[in-house]
């Protein structure tokens, strides 16, 4: 007689040691929260929101070892002990020799963009990200989408579409010149597109072509692990090995990267520059002292660079980032019972809503994802962030709207902080709003600064 095979569940890799208590509001609070908030979710109040799915931005949960490492910060203004263990575990685990922290990945984007961009130079990319080519427009430069053309497609399953296109990327080379492309800039997984990652041949393949045509390739791992977790999942020859060595072999192929370190890392605040490049390092370590602070603290206290060099232990732990993607494939296939449309495959670090299929009666001018974003915390308190025609910006020749191809909706998941009954009542908030989607009237922007617009833009309803 054969033995019944029974389908085992999973669970985090931790248990609960401290609970933080979460404010319940009703739905008639809620929509005068967001009113008030000109429908933007980033300028609620953190303490009007129930399960805040906005970012994983210094939004994680740092675990006893962290804190721990919290009380042995070296605070002296020069030469901290913390950055010394910092600087040990970059090289240890991104294989990199030089190294600057500064106090968020976009100071660092900041610092490589002044160092190597000039004026009119071009920065190709697999999808813009928004602090990212901002800094790179600041420095005189013009960003060039070199993405796979199946990453603008929701419903593509393609493995990797963080890929870049080494056709597209070769054909802007030969156009514009070697000489005005600083260096290819290729960020895994990719936010934009819905958290897609790039394969491993696919790296190699462009490392190659950069190197072809003396082009310089540089890294924006700042979520660099879920990127080798895909790679160890999907693509073949990786199964065996650990995401520390895969993470390790994407580091080698590039001349240098920058992170923001309130992701991968799991600390409320942090980032850092790395390179190969020593001239590049010279000019970074000169540079942070006038933006950040000194070159052996970045604007941090000794404290937050030892639970970055933890933290940096911690996240190339297996068990810790299969559970945190299994959130979002968890989360994704909850949504599919509801029909509710999605980004195909689900990304490392989120779900994100198809706005456009979501709510095809309204046009991009009126903001769809905005709207959705607005309509989903009043229904429940959560917060979830725009991705689509709000964020991409104007462009900066025309003035004009840019309309990115994907209208999105983000709800990204913080590293060990809520639990699959937090997922669930997400879940069925999303479908509360989706079956009722044809009420949602669409935004009227009122207010839009100069600059990355969706961090503090308002809107009223139509």
């Amino acid at each position: 007689m054969s033995k019944k095979v029974i389908k085992r569940s999973w669970a985090e890799p931790f248990k609960i040691k401290m609970v933080e208590p979460i404010k319940m509001t009703n739905r008639g609070y809620r929509d005068k929260c967001v009113k008030e908030a000109g429908h933007n979710t980033f300028l609620l109040k953190s303490e009007d929101v129930y399960i805040d799915l906005l970012t994983d931005s210094g939004t994680n949960a740092m675990s006893d070892y962290q804190w721990a490492g919290m009380m042995l910060g070296d605070e002296a203004y020069a030469g901290s002990k913390n950055f010394y263990n910092l600087w040990d575990n970059v090289k240890k685990y991104y294989g990199i020799p030089y190294f600057v922290p500064t106090h968020q990945g976009r100071a660092a984007e900041h610092m490589i963009s002044k160092i190597m961009i000039k004026q009119g130079d071009y920065i190709p990319g697999n999808m813009y990200f928004t602090t990212t080519r901002l800094h790179q427009e600041l420095a005189g430069a013009t960003f060039i989408d070199v993405i796979i053309d199946e990453a603008h497609d929701p419903q593509n399953t393609h493995p990797f579409k963080g890929n870049i296109d080494p056709q597209k990327l070769e054909d802007l080379i030969k156009k514009v010149g070697a000489k005005k492309i600083p260096y290819v800039s290729m960020a895994g997984p990719v936010n934009m597109a819905g958290g897609q990652p790039f394969s491993m041949a696919n790296l190699k393949e462009i490392y190659n072509l950069t190197k072809k045509y003396n082009v310089k390739l540089w890294f924006d791992a700042t979520r660099a692990t879920e990127n080798a977790y895909f790679i160890k999942m999907r693509e073949k020859g990786y199964a065996n090995k650990t995401i520390a060595a895969i993470l390790k072999e994407m580091c080698s192929y590039f001349d240098g990267l920058w992170v923001s370190a309130k992701k991968d890392l799991m600390v409320n605040i942090g980032g850092f520059l790395a390179t190969r490049n020593k001239k590049v390092y010279e000019e970074a370590r000169n540079m942070v002292v006038v933006y950040e602070g000194l070159h052996t603290y970045g604007g941090l206290a000794g404290r937050d660079m030892e639970a970055m060099a933890r933290g940096i232990e911690e996240m190339v732990m297996f068990d810790n980032i299969k559970a945190r993607i299994g959130q979002v494939e968890y989360c994704g296939k909850q949504l599919e019972k509801y029909n509710v449309p999605l980004v195909y495959p689900f990304g490392g670090h989120a779900i994100f809503l198809d706005a456009k299929k979501f709510l095809p009666h309204l046009k991009q001018d009126l903001f769809p994802a905005q709207s959705l974003v607005s309509e989903i915390y009043v229904d429940s308190g959560v917060r979830g962030m725009e991705r689509g025609i709000v964020s991409s910006g104007r462009d900066p020749q025309t003035g004009k709207h840019r309309y990115p191809k994907l209208e999105l909706v983000r709800l990204t998941f913080p590293r060990r902080v809520y639990t699959q009954a937090h997922i669930d009542v997400m879940v069925e908030s999303v479908a509360q709003v989706f079956d009722e989607r044809k009420k949602i009237k669409g935004l009227k922007m009122v207010y839009e600064p100069k600059y990355l617009r969706f961090f503090q833009a308002r809107f009223k309803k139509l």
